[in-house]
């Protein structure tokens, strides 16, 4: 490396450092002046530090793998609201400080749709945090002391949008209850919630037996939210019924 170029370093301008021979092989091409040089490398360094910061915030949201809008099939639930789970891909929800709830059987796309969410969360700039409810609560729930715990807790408020999947498939005891509360009330009209559950508010008693605060929670959950509703088949199975149907077919057809 050239003095030049760890000089760049030094002062952050890693991207310039290391195109540095071919800057200056282009300025001298174009016949370039100091100012359209030193603006073309404010672009190329801009255009570095957004790249980075993307990357960074796609990293701690763990959003994880998972399949675009693009491949939903639309036609498939029974009952879809497609007008209003598009308004939550665009971020309405995000603008007013509201909520979003994907109630939901297993199987119908509701993770893919809530992860779609945060990913167009994250493009346009805010900060995400995708969890399951048994991982979350599980954490909270392991800390050894009142400080810990409001660290995790402050943890799950820092980001603007934060996204608890698979609402409904275990139950919980009064203290998961109350920790989900908190994190509930934390963020209630600050910050954006998206949830999945496979169960409708009526049947969360089943999620938080003998919880004095479930009522509280579903208030709180349900004020500002859009409840987006989908009645259907589960996907999985039907691929899987085609899937072995296709198994027969192939030693008929041999």
């Amino acid at each position: 490396m050239t003095p030049l170029a760890e000089q760049l370093t030094a002062i952050g301008l890693r991207l310039t450092a290391s195109q540095l021979d071919d800057l200056i092989a282009l300025a001298t091409k174009k016949r370039w002046g100091p100012a359209e040089l030193l603006e073309h490398i404010a672009r190329l360094e801009l255009d570095e530090k957004s790249r980075r910061s993307l990357e960074r915030r796609l990293s701690r949201g763990r959003i994880g793998r998972f399949k675009p809008m693009t491949d939903y099939d639309w036609s498939w639930p029974k009952k879809i609201d497609r007008d209003a789970v598009e308004a939550a891909l665009r971020l309405e929800f995000l603008e007013r400080t509201g909520n979003v709830v994907l109630v939901a059987p297993q199987g119908l796309g509701k993770t893919m749709i809530a992860k779609n969410i945060a990913h167009q969360a994250v493009l346009a700039g805010h900060s995400v945090l995708v969890v399951s409810a048994s991982q979350m609560l599980l954490e909270l729930g392991s800390q050894d002391s009142a400080r810990s715990l409001d660290r995790r807790l402050r943890h799950y408020n820092r980001h603007q949008l934060l996204v608890v999947d698979e609402i409904g498939y275990l139950s919980y005891d009064n203290r998961n209850a109350d920790l989900f509360f908190q994190v509930v009330s934390r963020r209630y009209e600050q910050k954006s919630l998206v949830l999945t559950t496979n169960l409708a508010f009526s049947d969360w008693p089943t999620v938080f037996p003998n919880a004095t605060c479930a009522t509280a929670l579903i208030d709180r959950l349900v004020h500002h939210a859009e409840v987006l509703s989908i009645e259907g088949e589960s996907y999985r199975l039907r691929d899987a019924e085609v899937d072995k149907k296709s198994r027969r077919r192939k030693p008929a057809a041999a």
